[in-house]
């Protein structure tokens, strides 16, 4: 990275704390951008830095792109309100969201299906983001830069390039709508307030694409078992609820699983140098793992052929 801002000279241009008593720390959790806690008097704000060599090495969406969309998203409520932007850094000083960082426990409670299929939907409802993104072109970008770069990725990735092109066919042959979707909601990207409304932070791979992939993602990032993920598409879908939308986002979290596999190994390899804190290749790792599991299971074929309406789900 290009190492850490001068946080002093970055809030002394924000106009919204000038003239203030302010002082600032790191907010752990972030894995790309540099992220901060800054109180100004008694207000409490979020500085979010973003790191350009983080879009530039496919981490993530250009920065231009990242701010545009983190504001259409707090027009939406779901996202946090932009208080003031930087451009030329770029920098994005945020409001502060009080409230409960959702753990994978959180999710997987059933009582949480609704709110954040609530939030889901309010984001999906909004003014559609400046670019789109597809989770299989971002799977050929990162193997395009692990080649490229001489970048291990985990031990038998390519076994099962077969199986991941027959997903890859069956979810493009009836593709739904696309809108304005996050697209790495991992439970510590939603924050659950005292109302119990959940709003959701971090624009970083933001971009308009299948809302069955952003429901997907949730469930491969919680690591929900088909039933929580039966759960939260029937929270979402609502009465147009069905056999092949679940089977569409179960085989989008089989997708989600075996790309950002990718993304863990690219930012290991370009980004931190093994230099972390933060382990990627067990992180990389553990997610293969689970698509190995999801893409060997006795189900797959079904899962195909449901989502694709070529049979029931269940044959009596």
């Amino acid at each position: 990275m290009s190492g850490v801002p001068a946080v002093d000279a970055l809030l002394g241009r924000v106009a919204s704390v000038a003239g203030r008593e302010v002082t600032y720390e790191p907010l752990a959790g972030g894995l790309s951008h540099h992220i901060y806690l800054v109180t100004a008097d008694a207000d409490r704000y979020v500085l979010r830095v973003l790191e350009p060599a983080v879009s530039a090495a496919g981490l993530g969406v250009p920065p231009a792109a990242e701010v545009e969309n983190t504001l259409a998203a707090a027009r939406t409520g779901i996202g946090a309100r932009v208080v003031e932007v930087l451009p030329d850094v770029p920098a994005l000083l945020l409001e502060f969201l009080p409230g409960r960082t959702l753990g994978a426990a959180d999710v997987r409670d059933p009582d949480r299906a609704e709110p954040i299929a609530t939030a889901c939907r309010a984001l999906h409802s909004g003014e559609r983001f400046g670019n789109d993104f597809d989770i299989f072109a971002k799977r050929d970008e990162l193997l395009d830069l692990c080649a490229r770069h001489d970048l291990p990725v985990p031990a038998g990735y390519h076994d099962h390039d077969d199986a991941v092109g027959r997903l890859r066919a069956t979810l493009a042959a009836a593709p739904l709508p696309t809108v304005p979707c996050h697209n790495d909601l991992l439970p510590e990207n939603f924050i659950q307030a005292p109302d119990g409304r959940v709003r959701i932070i971090d624009y970083q791979l933001s971009g308009n694409n299948d809302p069955a992939f952003e429901l997907g993602d949730i469930a491969a990032e919680a690591d929900l078992d088909p039933d929580q993920a039966g759960r939260l598409a029937a929270a979402y879908f609502g009465p147009e609820h069905n056999a092949a939308l679940l089977a569409r986002v179960r085989l989008n979290l089989i997708a989600s699983n075996v790309t950002w596999t990718l993304w863990f190994a690219v930012h290991c390899g370009l980004i931190t140098k093994g230099d972390s804190g933060f382990d990627y290749a067990g992180e990389a790792a553990d997610k293969w793992g689970q698509a190995v599991r999801d893409l060997t299971a006795t189900d797959f074929g079904r899962l195909l052929d449901t989502a694709a309406g070529r049979r029931p789900a269940h044959r009596p």
